[in-house]
């Protein structure tokens, strides 16, 4: 794990190395490249000098630990946005909704509806984005790219959710590019502008695809506490 201090300096090397991979993509993606500082399992002090450093945008895998860490921060940072880029258990939307800003992980019907209806009941309609399965393999969360046409149908029309993205976790053992180049496919072809793909070790390659967004723990902080 690196020591806090180095947190600021691996900071900027990040957003150093998003511009220059954004300038090389030829407009891929024509907006900012957002950088979703990812804090899971990570210390109290490491992400306070991240938001020292200015940065507001950060991902969490899970609920209950976003809600110890952020409910007594939120009230200093008004600009702060939270995404959910970890598995979301269907008695958890409620306090997902609550808290997050971004939902990264829709991936079947059964939690959309309930996403959906959350959103109706606090009046708060969250932007979101569905995780795809890009290489169907059975431990991961998301749905099979065969399944997803028939998904987003669902989810915008009968659901009614802001789907703004697609995610993708490509298999540790493949090349992330076939992965990143299926999930921009599938995104133009359902007219979805928001990608959610790259992390610390491949989020250049990630951007050279048309990634407007990324997901980075490591390079940021350095490996997390267990």
């Amino acid at each position: 794990m690196c020591v806090s201090s180095d947190v600021p300096m691996r900071l900027e090397t990040v957003r150093l190395n998003v511009q220059r991979a954004h300038k090389s993509s030829k407009g891929v993606c024509t907006g900012l490249v957002q950088i979703v500082a990812v804090s899971k399992l990570q210390s109290d002090s490491n992400v306070d000098l991240c938001l020292s450093s200015g940065h507001r945008v950060f991902g969490e895998n899970r609920v209950q630990e976003a809600q110890q860490r952020w409910s007594p921060r939120r009230p200093h940072y008004h600009d702060l946005k939270l995404h959910l880029i970890g598995p979301l258990q269907t008695n958890k939307a409620a306090d997902a909704v609550a808290l997050f800003d971004v939902i990264e992980v829709v991936d079947r019907p059964k939690l959309a509806k309930i996403l959906a209806e959350e959103m109706r009941r606090q009046d708060r309609y969250l932007p979101c984005y569905i995780q795809v399965n890009t290489g169907e393999e059975p431990q991961k969360s998301g749905v099979l790219p065969a399944d997803l046409d028939d998904f987003v149908a669902y989810c915008r029309d009968q659901c009614a959710l802001q789907i703004e993205g697609l995610m993708c976790i490509p298999p540790a053992d493949e090349e992330p590019a076939m992965h990143f180049a299926l999930l921009r496919d599938m995104a133009r072809r359902h007219n979805i502008s928001g990608l959610s793909m790259g992390m610390s070790a491949d989020y250049e390659d990630a951007i050279a695809f048309g990634a407007t967004s990324i997901r980075v723990g490591s390079a940021i902080f350095g490996e997390r506490d267990q």
